[in-house]
């Protein structure tokens, strides 16, 4: 008998994974543009909450750095991969050094590869996650539709970029609330990828 991941999320045990958002995967990438915009939205909730990043970039020699859009001050690791899963040893390592982490939010591209392979090994590991649905993609919509399926019968919470946000924030009260309500509103408009989860 397994209870419902209830996915609440907390500042001081949540880390945020941003995976491979490269410069050679745009024009491969359906709606690539709205996932680079919420994902750097998403960077700028975690700068303003003191939450720690974690970015990979596969085979950045072939692939290029992630793209410039996305602003990675601050960002606690930006590792190269070869593999697709994002657990790599320094990933782990880093997250050993983290007191406390429950939870990973999780973005970024190829939703049906390195999204679910680093998705699916985190819960192997006992931690919770979240996938921002806004602010992951892959070529086809039929991957990407498929992988989210999978991921939400295994437990894994498909979530939104504002949903993550105010969730942070928990309350209007928050010091924080107004600069990520700030954040949501200047979010682009609806692009069609989420009529598409």
């Amino acid at each position: 008998f397994q209870i419902t991941t209830l996915g609440n999320l907390a500042p001081s045990s949540t880390v945020f994974f941003c995976c491979d958002m490269q410069e050679r995967f745009r024009p491969a990438i359906k709606y690539f543009g709205d996932i680079i915009s919420v994902g750097q939205r998403l960077l700028q909730g975690a700068r303003l909450l003191g939450i720690p990043v974690i970015v990979t970039e596969q085979y950045p020699k072939g692939l290029g750095s992630t793209v410039q859009e996305i602003d990675l001050t601050g960002a606690k690791l930006v590792l190269p991969k070869t593999k697709f899963s994002m657990v790599l040893p320094e990933v782990e390592a880093a997250l050993a050094e983290i007191p406390g982490v429950r939870s990973i939010v999780l973005f970024g591209v190829e939703t049906h590869v390195c999204i679910q392979q680093t998705a699916l090994e985190l819960i192997g590991r006992g931690l919770e996650v979240h996938i921002v649905a806004d602010a992951t993609s892959s070529r086809s919509m039929m991957d990407r539709m498929f992988a989210l399926e999978r991921l939400a019968r295994t437990g894994i919470i498909v979530t939104t970029s504002e949903a993550i946000l105010l969730q942070l924030v928990a309350d209007k009260e928050h010091p924080k609330f107004k600069e990520i309500q700030n954040l949501i509103k200047a979010s682009a408009p609806e692009s069609g990828l989420l009529s598409k989860v």
